[in-house]
């Protein structure tokens, strides 16, 4: 499959569809307490930088964003692969992009919450499979049962 990772307007309808599929996910799946995706709007923040992947033909594959939270310290934000591109290495490029967009950008560490759920499964392992392990809480994230913050370091 190939397809290109670049800046993107939240805005944009087919961006907004799926990231509309990502908040209903997080919904579905999670206490209204636990749901930390962002919406359009929080996507915008000055802090956040926002890509998507898309085929040859400009079909939009998935999302994915990095928030800098300090100088050293970035956060995995929105990542979402549309359900018919699942399965191809879409996700783990966007990844890849991300952590190498937080590398360049002088960061020491990458981190992100994510759910405890089965439905989260997928996401968890995908994770742990680039390095990342759970850790503590950050930033303005709390302890619950069905949230799970795992961190990497970068080389």
């Amino acid at each position: 499959m190939s397809f290109a990772i670049g800046p993107d307007d939240p805005h944009a309808d087919d961006v907004r569809r799926l990231l509309a599929a990502h908040l209903a996910f997080a919904h579905d799946n999670s206490p209204p307490e636990d749901v930390y995706a962002l919406d359009v709007d929080g996507l915008l923040a000055a802090d956040i930088s926002f890509f998507s992947a898309r085929d040859g033909d400009g079909g939009l594959l998935a999302v994915g964003a990095l928030r800098r939270l300090d100088v050293g310290h970035a956060e995995i934000k929105s990542m979402h692969t549309a359900v018919s591109a699942r399965g191809r290495g879409v996700g783990r490029a966007m990844l890849a992009h991300l952590l190498e967009l937080a590398r360049t950008r002088g960061c020491r560490r990458v981190s992100l919450e994510t759910g405890t759920m089965a439905e989260f499964a997928p996401a968890r392992a995908l994770y742990a499979s680039a390095g990342f392990v759970p850790c503590e809480p950050f930033g303005d994230y709390r302890p619950s049962p069905n949230s799970v913050c795992m961190t990497r370091l970068l080389d």
